[in-house]
Parts: C-alpha cells; sequence; structure tokens
C-alpha cells in the first residue's frame, strides 16, 4: 500500500518534515516515491502540491492521521 506520511529532515533539535508518497513498508527516511510538499513546525510553514497529493488520493495513496490534518489545515 501507498502512503502519504512525513519523513524527518533538519538536525537535532530542529525538525523539519517533508511530505513524500512511500510505499507503507519501507522506513521512514527511505527513499520515496514523489516528493509533495514539505512542513517547518517551528514556524508552522506549510506547503503542498495539492495537484500531486489529489492525483495519488486517487490511485488509492492513503495519507497518515497527520498528513490528513496538515491538508485540512490548508484548506483541502
Amino acid at each position: 500500500m501507498v502512503k502519504i506520511r512525513l519523513t524527518r529532515r533538519g538536525r537535532k533539535k530542529v525538525p523539519f518534515y517533508r511530505i513524500v508518497v512511500i510505499d507503507s513498508k519501507k522506513a521512514r527516511d527511505a527513499n520515496y516515491i514523489e516528493n509533495v510538499g514539505h512542513y517547518d513546525p517551528r514556524s508552522k510553514k506549510l506547503q503542498l502540491n495539492r495537484d500531486r497529493i489529489e492525483y495519488w488520493i486517487s490511485k488509492g495513496a492513503q495519507p497518515t492521521n497527520t498528513v490528513a490534518k496538515l491538508i485540512a489545515k490548508e484548506g483541502g
């Protein structure tokens, strides 16, 4: 199954997350299929590629709970 989930970037105590499309069996920071956005929790800055997220959801990808909340927060 394909998931839309967060992968952590940044250094210690300075988190930064990419929102990626990845196989659910792979590790959190493994190679992903496509990068569809990013989120900075410190500044609350969120950028999403809505077209690609809708495309992957139409193909059966499931967003995680956290990503679903971020998508809803962004206005979708």
